[in-house]
C-alpha cells in the first residue's frame, strides 16, 4: 500500500459535488482529510492523504484531473530545531491538530509529525525561532 498527501483545489461549481464518495467507491482508495476549506459556490481547498495500491491511486488521480479538480503534491513539513527549542510550549497553544504537545511528566515539547497539518502557525508563535518549514520534492 502507498500513501500520498495532496492539496486539491476545487472550482466553485464542484464544491457541492460528492467527489470524495467516488474516490472511495469507484477507485478503492482510503482518504483522510487533513484540512478543509470548502464552501458551496466558492473555490475550495482540501488537504488529503490517499492510501491504496499504486494503480488505484493513479486511477484516482486521473479521475480527479478529469473531474476538473486541480491538485499538487503536499511537499512540505515542519522541522523543529531541538538545540534551539527551550520547551516553552507557546507553539502548543496555536497548534490546531495537537501535533505539538507537552509531555506532562518531563515538561519537554513533543512533535507528532503524522498529526501535523503544516499550517505554519507554530513558526510565527515560536519566540526563539526554533521551528521552520522544509520544502521537498
Amino acid at each position: 500500500m502507498k500513501k500520498i498527501k495532496l492539496i486539491l483545489y476545487f472550482p466553485p461549481e464542484k464544491t457541492d459535488k460528492p467527489f470524495t464518495y467516488h474516490l472511495v467507491k469507484d477507485y478503492d482508495v482510503i482518504f483522510n482529510i487533513l484540512q478543509a476549506e470548502v464552501q458551496p459556490g466558492k473555490r475550495g481547498r482540501l488537504t488529503i492523504e490517499l492510501e491504496g495500491t499504486e494503480e488505484n491511486i493513479q486511477r484516482a488521480l486521473a479521475f480527479t484531473r478529469d473531474y476538473g479538480i486541480e491538485y499538487r503534491p503536499f511537499n512540505k513539513n515542519i522541522v523543529r530545531n531541538q538545540g534551539e527549542c527551550v520547551d516553552c510550549g507557546v507553539c502548543t497553544s496555536v497548534c490546531p491538530s495537537g501535533a505539538l504537545y507537552m509531555d506532562t511528566d518531563t515538561w519537554k515539547l513533543n512533535f507528532d509529525e503524522q498529526k501535523c497539518l503544516v499550517c505554519e502557525l507554530c513558526i510565527r508563535a515560536c519566540p526563539v525561532k526554533a521551528i521552520d518549514v522544509n520544502m521537498f520534492d
